[in-house]
């Protein structure tokens, strides 16, 4: 493996951020379902209130990979790190980086005295699967993912259904 740094993110990082997110979505098979923008991420992640932390992984090549991460309230375990995505660009997949990008991760739950930390992998990627099955990770299966994007809010309470 090439020299490799990890560091908490900055700003300036977001352009490349995006772009390995825009990777990931393709890798994802899902491209046209981000809609996020680097002025966006900016205010969520550097605003007044950031709701979002990440570390990036960077070689003489550049930022090469990211976890990005939030935090979550359990009522019955308190305070979880949710990791939202580790991204390694394609070219530098299978190398190591991003066990490093995750221990790292995992070391920063700790730091910030988290119960723990938490996340989801998609059912057919055998690769993620089973890298996270070498930390001894707990699959759920008895959780539905439930999401309803802004246009359906929106609906919602415009249309007859905002009896409230």
């Amino acid at each position: 493996m090439s020299n490799v740094n990890i560091r908490i993110g900055k700003k300036d990082d977001l352009p490349r951020v995006l772009e390995l997110v825009k990777e990931l979505a393709l890798y994802e098979r899902a491209p046209h379902e981000v809609i996020n923008t680097v002025e966006l991420m900016e205010i969520d992640g550097f605003g007044i209130n950031p709701i979002y932390g990440f570390f990036v992984a960077e070689n003489e090549n550049g930022i090469i990979g990211l976890s990005l991460f939030y935090w979550r309230y359990s009522t019955w375990k308190g305070k979880r790190l949710y990791l939202e995505d580790i991204i390694v660009t394609e070219a530098e997949r299978g190398k190591g980086i991003g066990k490093i990008l995750f221990d790292r991760t995992m070391q920063h739950s700790l730091d910030q005295n988290c119960s723990g930390m938490m996340w989801q992998v998609l059912d057919w990627n055998d690769p993620a699967i089973n890298f996270y099955k070498k930390y001894g990770t707990k699959f759920g299966d008895d959780w539905l993912n439930c999401t309803l994007e802004r246009d359906q809010i929106e609906k919602f309470f415009s249309g007859n259904n905002s009896k409230h």
